[in-house]
């Protein structure tokens, strides 16, 4: 689990393809300083295991699997490009941001940017079978990054909006986004099951007229 607090900006070594696979190699001296083989680190917000390690240059490498190069942006990615990198959670630690999984729902994308002296403020888009999960001043992991929802439409298309103070956008790659770019999205995971708890409840409810 993680909270959705970025530890730093890493860097894309290497995207290795491997049929409907790939190995993605990244440097952060930091979250590399402790890691060991099966630990977890999400990579712009996807939970990934680590494989190898040269902790001495910084390096941890990790498996990509078809699932996650198809529902993320990270088969996108090239050398050099900076990603948000956070170590999984102690039992112990603080949840300074949210219940962050690393399981992406879906991507989205950069709908609007608007700077001010003291934070961003950005529009995402987001996948219509997405939307009904968020909610005003409710939580959102976007690549990653813990934010609080400032308001949210539907029409033309749905989206939401989040105000970026400075630290975020110094400390994480969402400081550099740009209108169009593609972003990963996981929705607060309380919204998904209290949504299947209803249906389920719904579903084993007796109907009208018919005997308990």
């Amino acid at each position: 689990m993680f909270t959705g607090i970025v530890e730093e900006r890493g860097e894309v070594v290497d995207l290795e393809r491997l049929g409907d696979s790939a190995q993605l190699t990244v440097r952060g001296p930091l979250v590399a300083s402790d890691a060991r083989r099966g630990d977890s680190i999400a990579v712009n917000g996807c939970c990934l295991t680590v494989i190898g390690l040269a902790a001495e240059d910084g390096l941890f490498t990790a498996d990509v699997m078809a699932e996650t190069l198809s529902r993320t942006a990270l088969g996108a990615v090239t050398p050099g490009q900076l990603v948000n990198l956070e170590r999984s959670v102690p039992a112990t630690g603080r949840l300074g941001g949210h219940i962050v999984q690393g399981h992406v729902d879906g991507t989205g994308r950069v709908l609007r940017r608007d700077s001010t002296p003291q934070w961003d403020l950005v529009e995402f888009a987001l996948p219509a079978t997405l939307a009904r999960y968020v909610a005003e001043k409710g939580s959102i992991a976007v690549d990653g990054v813990s934010l609080t929802v400032v308001d949210v439409r539907d029409l033309p298309e749905p989206a939401f909006t989040v105000a970026l103070i400075p630290t975020t956008l110094d400390g994480t790659t969402l400081g550099h986004k740009r209108v169009g770019d593609e972003v990963n999205l996981e929705v607060d995971v309380i919204a998904k099951y209290l949504e299947r708890l209803g249906t389920a409840a719904s579903a084993q409810a007796p109907r009208q007229g018919a005997p308990a």
